[in-house]
């Protein structure tokens, strides 16, 4: 485009300095005048003029000069001194002016010229571009086959940045280099601790649970059977939360999540493990089963999950005679908690302990949600407190 512009500018500057020229030399013989050279002639007479001249002349032109290109003529008008008419100096520029075909065949060499610079440039242009933007190209590809949970030496050394020069891109190159290397130990301590929490953890809850076992085998008076019926479930509650924390901690979890799993038995197992916290409330528990959904994904996190939803919704329950409705679809699991109930002709509404009740457990669902592809909402639809998981 610069080259086009240059081209037409370059064309425009001969058109102008052509006319300028023209322009100088006429008003340089009208210094001179009444001395013309031969190729200027002095009209005094209006009707003396050329026929092509002589309608323009009768309108009286103010002083200065004037160019006529149909005629070819450059005319300047004068007033002489101690003269009360204007006088008329004709320059008859015929052959000194280049003709129209020139001026069509200097615009067609422009063209071309402009053209052939216009594409070579341009091809240059592309040439320098690639050159500069290859060892960018390259590095981003080199980066985008790295997996950054399995490093490799050969990672390593196709990193370095040593392959990509002193320049601009081997500083980047070496940046992710060191970023490289940060997250493969980082990723390496991860793994140590996981691999070490679970084995350290889980070895008193294994303990405790079979301590548990070995005291049902007595015989125990009904205080001490609820003493240890509290110990299962405070045991059970630390081994669900020991699972759930080490299934967030991990990255992958041995390939279980591709795994066919039965929605339903999960579901029974969190009402079951749950609903001693149910006692001592007269809330009705409804548990209905429109389909018996089969998905892939991890069972230990999806049972989780719904163990969390579950648990919320017996827990934080604030109404004596609410209803605990559980609604299984083939996509979709729902939660309801009834948080309006009808006391003789008026209704009574209970808000909700959101902060105390939906905290580190919902943003635990959420996490696991994110992580399996599942989706969850909460919501608060005509009295209730409905809690959706879809997958």
């Amino acid at each position: 485009m610069l080259s086009v512009v240059w081209g037409f500018a370059f064309f425009t500057a001969i058109k102008l300095s052509e006319d300028r020229v023209l322009t100088r030399q006429l008003e340089h013989a009208v210094e001179g005048y009444p001395i013309m050279p031969a190729n200027i002639v002095v009209y005094e007479n209006v009707d003396n003029l050329p026929e092509s001249l002589k309608l323009w002349a009768q309108a009286r032109p103010k002083v200065g000069v004037y160019e006529f290109e149909s005629a070819e003529l450059h005319v300047a008008v004068i007033q002489p001194v101690n003269s009360s008419h204007n006088v008329f100096v004709v320059f008859d520029v015929e052959g000194i002016e280049a003709e129209s075909s020139e001026d069509w065949l200097w615009l067609l060499g422009i063209t071309i010229v402009v053209g052939t610079l216009g594409t070579l440039g341009f091809g240059l242009g592309v040439i320098v571009m690639r050159r500069a933007v290859a060892p960018v190209t390259q590095l981003a590809k080199t980066v985008s086959k790295i997996n950054p949970e399995q490093l490799t030496d050969e990672d390593h050394k196709r990193i370095e940045a040593k392959n990509f020069g002193d320049d601009e891109v081997g500083v980047l190159a070496r940046t992710l280099e060191q970023t490289l290397e940060r997250v493969g130990a980082f990723v390496e301590r991860e793994r140590y601790f996981t691999a070490a929490a679970s084995h350290e953890l889980r070895t008193p809850i294994t303990v405790i649970t079979g301590a548990i076992e070995l005291l049902e085998l007595i015989e125990l008076s009904d205080e001490d059977k609820k003493i240890l019926d509290r110990l299962r479930r405070a045991n059970l509650d630390m081994k669900t939360t020991i699972e759930m924390f080490l299934c967030l901690a991990r990255e992958t979890d041995e390939g279980l999540y591709n795994e066919l799993f039965f929605v339903m038995p999960l579901v029974n197992k969190a009402v079951e493990q749950q609903r001693h916290l149910l006692n001592r409330k007269s809330i009705e528990l409804d548990i209905e089963k429109l389909a018996n959904p089969k998905i892939y994904g991890h069972p230990p996190a999806f049972f989780i999950t719904v163990n969390n939803l579950i648990r919320n919704a017996f827990e934080h329950t604030l109404l004596e005679q609410a209803k605990i409705s559980i609604l299984v679809k083939e996509n979709e699991l729902l939660i309801t908690n009834q948080l309006t109930i009808k006391n003789n002709e008026s209704n009574m509404f209970i808000e909700p302990a959101l902060a105390q009740g939906y905290g580190l457990g919902l943003g635990i669902v959420q996490r696991l949600c994110e992580r399996n592809e599942w989706s969850f909402s909460l919501n608060l639809e005509d009295g209730s407190m409905v809690a959706q998981l879809s997958w």
